[in-house]
């Protein structure tokens, strides 16, 4: 049974220290708050304090934003190869006779973890609730925010937002165009099987602790992590326009990691689950015990692993796990309107991409389709985006050719759309919310689609790359270098043995372009990343990107770079 609101609520005062300034009055009129009856929360109150004070300053357009984060406890465990092993935070398990303590929380939807020392909240913690007001005035966005929720700061904060706008005016191009959005009086909560609070510590434990059991038990493992982290988050959104949101999300990621010593060479082998959006039960789906043995033998692998080789073309297999990474920062970020109109090129660049792209680029071959899904279970999924829009899902990127794009209120007139594909967010209440990439995912190959193995039986010459590693990209998404976690040597159809220093050269339509062979559902993952960083001040963002297996034929393959 999930606990009520309030217990729920209290439960992560105590665990995370959150703001001195706003999470007792913010987690009190959430508790205290009907829940999923959004019109006679609290919040509408407040919320209308923000409207009427906007319109009296004259704006057209106004809306606001009230945020909490917290961790949720989850569960880890530890093993080390002194004998010391321990339960994390939240009841997780550990190997070893000797106990100790292992940290069972982890950061916010992009956001930090929090933590207190000699009972002092740390900056992250004073950040975990307050308000932003967004206001339009004489055709441009002001903005504003505060940790500090009554109604006096309210009000001024709304006239601070006004202001700001006033000012920016002198300066602008143009006035701001919104596209239209329905009102929407709405409650939305992550969808789950089992609430993160619901589930017994010994239950996390025992799954903790077989995970733990069966790396540790490999010859030559000295150090096994394992965890499984909950974030929270709740916001409150109204608009002058109708709409009163309310919105709570979880997400739970489980991970491994095993270290292994073979003579003087110690090395760690990461091994991510699948993070998601959802309860405890992320974390018991998880394939974590089923690969925990392989992951051991991985490690100790790892240890006496040599380099590749001379640099030269070669086939590429690729792993879902490296895939996100390709996708994330070729696909994904190219792919975003206000970097394509030029918006981002102080700080992080332009694209390639062409407004007069869309319908036109061959971005990729026949077997490249790809998605945007706020609606699914990826870690950037929400039931409504900080414009007040409702999540859908659209096509990127059809038979290889460039069919969509990113967009939000503000930019869907620029292709000619008038509606927003709700692509607008703000990391929390302190921070101004603009585009933010959705969950982007490349599709799997129906189901009749070769095997991994399959695709390794094909390449004659080649190399297998899992996990993220180090990267390098031009301002524009088309040259890129990438490297990965681990690399395997393919030869003659075989896989022969474990190597390093291996980095791989990618021009973004030709490595797409010589994609040539995908696997189907059933090997397909959709992994996550908490550390999208974007705009001035830097906001981070999380979100997933799904991939089956990837056969990239006769890609330049060298040594890696720091």
């Amino acid at each position: 049974m999930s606990p009520s609101r309030r217990d729920f609520l209290k439960g992560l005062g105590a665990t995370a220290a959150l703001s001195l300034y706003a999470h007792d009055l913010v987690a009190e009129a959430i508790a205290t708050s009907p829940k999923g009856r959004v019109a006679e929360s609290k919040f509408k109150g407040m919320a209308d304090i923000v409207l009427k004070e906007a319109k009296l300053g004259g704006c057209s357009y106004a809306d606001v934003r009230f945020t909490m984060t917290a961790n949720v406890p989850g569960g880890s465990a530890f093993f080390r190869g002194d004998g010391a092993g321990g339960a994390g935070a939240g009841g997780g398990a550990g190997r070893g006779p000797a106990g100790g303590a292992g940290g069972g929380g982890g950061g916010g939807r992009g956001g930090r973890g929090g933590g207190q020392a000699n009972g002092i909240p740390a900056e992250a913690d004073r950040r975990a609730a307050g308000f932003g007001v967004r206001v339009v005035h004489s055709g441009v966005w002001g903005f504003a925010s505060s940790p500090i929720v009554t109604e006096d700061e309210i009000k001024r904060v709304t006239r601070v937002a006004t202001e700001v706008a006033k000012a920016s005016a002198i300066a602008k191009k143009a006035n701001l165009k919104l596209a239209p959005v329905p009102a929407y009086v709405a409650n939305f909560i992550t969808p789950m099987q089992k609430h993160p609070t619901s589930v017994s510590q010994t239950d996390k434990q025992a799954w903790a602790q077989a995970i733990a059991d069966k790396a540790s038990a490999v010859k030559g493992v000295t150090g096994v992590n394992v965890s499984a982290t909950h974030s929270y988050e709740w916001r409150y959104f109204a608009s002058s326009e109708g709409s009163y949101i309310e919105q709570e999300l979880f997400t739970t990621s489980p991970t491994l990691s095993v270290t292994a010593k073979v003579g003087d060479v110690t090395k760690t082998r990461n091994y991510p689950g699948v993070a998601s959006a959802g309860g405890w039960e992320v974390a018991e789906r998880s394939d974590l015990l089923a690969s925990a043995e392989r992951v051991g033998n991985e490690a100790v692998e790892f240890c006496t692993a040599k380099p590749l080789g001379s640099s030269g073309l070669r086939d590429l297999i690729l792993s879902p796990s490296h895939a996100m990474l390709t996708i994330h920062e070729i696909v994904a970020h190219a792919t975003e309107l206000d970097r394509i109109v030029g918006y981002e090129a102080n700080y992080a660049g332009t694209s390639f991409v062409k407004l007069s792209d869309v319908g036109k680029l061959k971005y990729g071959s026949k077997l490249m389709n790809v998605t945007c899904d706020k609606t699914d279970d990826g870690i950037g999924s929400v039931g409504y985006d900080d414009d007040g829009v409702k999540s859908m899902k659209w096509p990127l990127i059809r038979e290889g050719t460039l069919v969509g794009l990113q967009t939000n209120r503000e930019t869907a007139h620029l292709v000619g759309e008038d509606f927003s594909r709700g692509c607008t967010f703000g990391n929390s209440w302190r921070d101004y919310p603009f585009l933010r990439m959705p969950n982007v995912h490349v599709e799997p190959g129906p189901e009749n689609s070769p095997t991994r193995d399959q695709l390794i039986a094909d390449v004659k010459d080649g190399v297998m790359i899992d996990g993220r590693g180090s990267y390098s990209i031009d301002q524009q998404r088309y040259n890129g270098q990438f490297g990965g976690h681990v690399f395997w040597e393919i030869k003659k159809g075989k896989v022969t043995r474990m190597c390093t220093d291996v980095t791989y050269n990618a021009i973004t339509t030709d490595f797409w372009g010589n994609l040539d062979g995908i696997t189907g559902p059933s090997e397909y993952q959709k992994h996550g990343t908490g550390g999208d960083a974007k705009g001035q001040p830097t906001q981070t963002n999380s979100i997933s990107h799904g991939s089956p297996w990837l056969l990239i034929r006769k890609m330049m393959v060298g040594a890696a770079f720091d």
